[in-house]
């Protein structure tokens, strides 16, 4: 906030902004927004699911696209409820009676052959309204009022359909369109209509053609459409409502409505051009819900205009609840209509809207997401950003675990030092040289206090070159581990020691290799977006071939395999490569796996488990592996898994000198 100051110049004051929320602040804070995601898949979601989560419920919890889902689902439900769809003919048939009972009356007082003639037609008359119109057109009424009434079915029918397709119509012919000239000007346009729809769809230009219709005839047309595109789908909806209308009715209601308006529109010489428009649109908008039903209920007879308008704000509803719901595969927010939003939600709505697309563009603009054939998905930066939660997470379990073989001290430490320092370099592990440190900012800066350490001040004691690891992260993906609540654990743990090891340990190869039925290996976006694997089997013996073809490929590298997992071994490779499942586990199955277990022990890696649960054929299975290979055997609770497996890689990547 400035004030400025005339008198002694230009001098401005800046302070707080006090006047609501920041007006240049961003819709949402993105770094949040991705760390709402990171926690949902740190907590064993699904990372697909977390994405589309985070904009249905939107950040924070407010503004997403469930809230405006709920709000479509009650407003249509409101618009079911409205009323009843055949006020039109009820309508008709009240004023048939009226008209009737006003004629009968005038023949009562009169006392000749024709009266007593006409009171016969009346007796006959079809039981059927529209019918019963239809024969009265011919009839020579003896009484005005009567007269009168019988016309203001046909009127008033018409002005209704009439308004109904063109909402521009009171305003374009004044309060009617049933004297003559307001129809030859209808007419009119219907024709330049119909000519312009026909020319579109036949594939010509029509851009001039479509400004020189609205510029004769735009008053017909108050939502003021940009082009015939817009033009088309303002009447088709319309259109299209009109017709549901009639295939929600019974057969006889539809029936006698669709009598009566013919006799409406055919006695003005539209019905033509009416029917015309009719299949033009349809054939220009066959996606809209033209032969839809709707069940609609309600105690208030609606007139045809209302009638329809209910079910077109139902079927606009119906297309905004699917859009909302973005189900359909590569669905974005720019395939939510914001217009239809505002129209039927409102501007709060809209602008809500707006404000989710702005965020997802923004994920995307600033990396954090990248769009696939699946959807959105998190970017190698967010997957960084994710890592680092997961190994903050866990290093704040270490910070509050048991010290022992727990204790971080010395982790990073590279070797013994050699009394020779260099400058400090990105990734480096090796202990700070303070004083060398400290004499460089001196010289820098000169002698004084306090003293400013730039980065380029920093060196590092050299030590011993010490061997990198190549590590083998084995993670039990079957679908126990989520069942039983330790999909997230293990999630978090792989990813922060992919973390650990990319940041800390960029020498050190890790590999994590995912098993059920069958293994594979996991990149870290994989990792990320992982989901348990719904096929019965535990296949550790495909795993551990994995590992050692990992290890194989870094001789020289200190072997470090370590192996989560809530269940024995129930699944091996036969000798075509081809997976075998039993259950319980058959010699087999546990033969291979040692076989693997042995090739490794050979290598001189050693295997730590890590194992889940309390399951006793997997509790032998571990021990008896360990007494083999000379590994160690944890059983963490699932929350301090992660305290366990970096600890241990910490531990590991040391090596057994001495």
């Amino acid at each position: 906030m400035a004030d400025g100051n005339k008198a002694g110049g230009n001098r401005f004051r800046y302070g707080l902004w006090r006047g609501g929320p920041d007006p240049l602040a961003p819709p949402y804070d993105v770094r949040a927004a991705v760390d709402e995601v990171g926690a949902d898949v740190l907590s064993g979601g699904s990372l697909r699911e977390a994405l589309r989560d985070l904009l249905r419920r939107g950040p924070s919890g407010r503004g997403g696209l469930d809230d405006l889902s709920a709000r479509a689902r009650r407003m249509r439900l409101e618009a079911m409820r409205r009323g009843s769809l055949d006020g039109a003919v009820t309508r008709s048939q009240a004023l048939l009676d009226q008209a009737l009972a006003a004629e009968r009356d005038e023949l009562a007082g009169r006392d000749d052959d024709a009266a007593r003639f006409a009171e016969a037609i009346l007796d006959s008359l079809p039981r059927s309204t529209a019918r019963a119109v239809e024969e009265l057109s011919r009839y020579e009424w003896a009484s005005e009022q009567a007269r009168q009434t019988y016309q203001q079915i046909l009127d008033g029918l018409r002005q209704e359909v009439l308004e109904q397709r063109f909402s521009g119509l009171r305003d374009a012919l004044g309060a009617t369109a049933n004297d003559p000239a307001a129809q030859q000007r209808l007419a009119r346009m219907m024709s330049d209509l119909n000519d312009l729809l026909g020319r579109h769809a036949r594939g010509e230009d029509t851009q001039d053609a479509f400004a020189a219709f609205m510029r004769e005839h735009g008053e017909f047309f108050p939502e003021q459409p940009g082009s015939v595109e817009e033009l088309i789908d303002a009447l088709a909806r319309r259109a299209a409502a009109g017709e549901q209308l009639m295939r929600s009715l019974s057969a006889s209601q539809r029936a006698e409505l669709a009598g009566l308006m013919d006799q409406a529109l055919a006695g003005s010489g539209l019905s033509g051009q009416m029917a015309e428009l009719t299949a033009n649109l349809r054939a220009l908008r066959p996606d809209l819900p033209w032969d839809r039903q709707s069940r609609v209920r309600g105690q208030e007879p609606l007139g045809y205009g209302e009638a329809a308008g209910a079910l077109g704000e139902i079927a606009d509803l119906d297309e905004l609840i699917e859009q909302l719901a973005q189900e359909h595969p590569g669905a974005t927010l720019d395939d939510v209509d914001v217009e239809a939003v505002e129209r039927n939600l409102g501007r709060a709505a809209a602008d809500d809207v707006r404000r989710l697309r702005e965020l997802e563009r923004e994920l995307r603009r600033q990396g954090w997401v990248t769009r696939g054939a699946d959807g959105l998905t998190l970017s190698p930066k967010a997957l960084r950003r994710l890592g680092g939660t997961a190994l903050r997470r866990v290093f704040a379990d270490l910070a509050e675990g048991r010290r022992g073989q727990h204790d971080l001290r010395d982790a990073g430490a590279a070797g013994e030092v050699t009394g020779a320092s260099r400058l400090w370099a990105y990734g480096d592990e090796q202990p700070l040289d303070v004083v060398r440190t400290v004499t460089r900012a001196v010289t820098r800066r000169g002698a004084g206090v306090p003293v400013t350490l730039q980065v380029d001040d920093f060196e590092v004691a050299e030590t011993e070159r010490r061997a990198s690891a190549a590590v083998a992260l084995c993670v039990d993906l079957s679908f126990s581990m989520m069942a039983d609540g330790r999909w997230g654990p293990m999630k978090q743990t792989a990813l922060a020691l992919s973390h650990l090891v990319a940041t800390r340990f960029p020498q050190d190869a890790l590999q994590i290799v995912g098993f059920s039925r069958v293994a594979g290996v996991l990149s870290q976006q994989e990792l990320a977006a992982v989901e348990p694997d719904f096929v019965q089997g535990t296949n550790l013996q495909h795993a551990l071939r994995l590992a050692a073809r990992h290890l194989h490929r870094h001789p020289g590298f200190e072997p470090v395999v370590l192996i989560i997992t809530d269940g024995e071994p129930t699944a091996h490779l036969d000798t075509d490569g081809e997976a075998v499942f039993s259950w319980p586990p058959m010699h087999e199955t546990v033969q291979a796996t040692v076989a693997e277990v042995d090739g490794l022990t050979r290598s001189g890696a050693t295997l730590n488990f890590f194992m889940l649960g309390e399951d006793p054929g997997l509790r032998r299975f571990v021990d008896a592996v360990a007494r083999r290979n000379g590994g160690r055997v944890f059983t963490p609770e699932a929350e301090e898994l992660g305290r366990y497996v970096v600890s241990d890689y910490l531990r590991a990547r040391r090596g057994r000198r001495g």
